[in-house]
C-alpha cells in the first residue's frame, strides 16, 4: 500500500483514465480489429509518460539522500514494486480503453473476413498479450534512461524518440517484423499471420536487460 500511493498518486490516476477515454472518443475505427492498432502506439506514450518519474520521484522529493542509507537491493525491490504496480494500472486502463471503443463507437465486427465471439474473444486476448508487452518495455526503457540522467524529462523525451522513429513507415519498412510495433503494422487481413510476434520479442529481450542493467544504474547514479 505504501509504494501504491507513492507511484499511483490521485492525478496519474485520473489522467490515464481521461487518455483512455478521449482517444475512444477521437481515434476512429471502422472494425473492431483496429482497435489494438488504434490504442498500441498511444499506450506506449502513457507508459513512458506514467513510468519515467518511478525513481526520480525520489530525488525531486529530495528523498534520495535517504534512500541512500538502504542497502541496494532493498532500493531495487522497491522500484521494481512500483513498476509493477504502474504497469498493472496501465493494462487495466488498456482494458477499459478496448472496451470504451465498442460503447462509443460500435465498430463492425468481421472485418478480418471471420465473425463470431470466439473470434473477437482471440482478437481481444491477442491485443492483451501484445499490448502488457508494449506497456512493459517503455515503461522499464523510461525509467531506465530517466534513472540516468537523473531526470524525468530525459526518460520521456529519450523515449519520445524512439517511439517516432518505430512508430513511422521508415520504422516498418526498415525493421518490418522486428519492428518494436510490429503488432500495429501487421497485416489485419490475414489473422493466421504471427510473424509480428518478432517484434514483441525484441520488446522482451530489451526489457530484460533493462532490468539487469537498473540496479548498477541506481547503484552509480542513485
Amino acid at each position: 500500500m505504501h509504494e501504491m500511493k507513492i507511484s499511483l498518486p490521485l492525478q496519474k490516476q485520473v489522467y490515464a483514465v481521461f487518455f483512455a477515454v478521449i482517444l475512444s472518443l477521437v481515434r476512429g475505427v471502422t472494425y473492431s480489429d483496429e482497435i489494438g492498432i488504434a490504442l498500441e502506439a498511444p499506450m506506449a506514450i502513457l507508459a513512458f509518460t506514467f513510468c519515467a518519474d518511478t525513481y526520480t520521484q525520489e530525488i525531486t522529493s529530495k528523498r534520495s539522500e535517504i534512500w541512500r542509507l538502504c542497502p541496494i537491493k532493498k532500493r531495487m525491490h522497491s522500484i521494481y514494486r512500483r513498476i509493477v504496480i504502474q504497469e498493472i494500472f496501465l493494462l487495466a486502463v488498456a482494458v477499459i480503453g478496448y472496451g470504451l471503443f465498442f460503447l462509443f463507437q460500435n465498430p463492425r465486427t468481421g472485418g478480418t473476413g471471420r465473425s463470431g465471439l470466439g473470434v473477437e474473444m482471440c482478437l481481444f486476448l491477442v491485443y492483451i498479450a501484445a499490448v502488457a508487452v508494449t506497456l512493459g518495455f517503455w515503461g522499464l526503457l523510461s525509467n531506465l534512461i530517466a534513472s540516468l540522467f537523473r531526470n524525468m524529462w530525459a526518460g520521456i523525451g529519450g523515449c519520445m524518440v524512439l517511439w517516432l522513429i518505430t512508430n513511422s513507415g521508415i520504422g516498418d519498412r526498415y525493421f518490418g517484423p522486428w519492428n518494436l510495433f510490429s503488432y500495429t503494422f501487421r497485416k489485419l487481413e490475414n489473422i493466421s499471420d504471427f510473424s509480428w510476434i518478432c517484434g514483441k520479442i525484441v520488446c522482451i529481450c530489451i526489457g530484460i536487460l533493462t532490468v539487469a542493467a537498473l540496479p548498477g544504474i541506481i547503484k552509480k547514479r542513485g
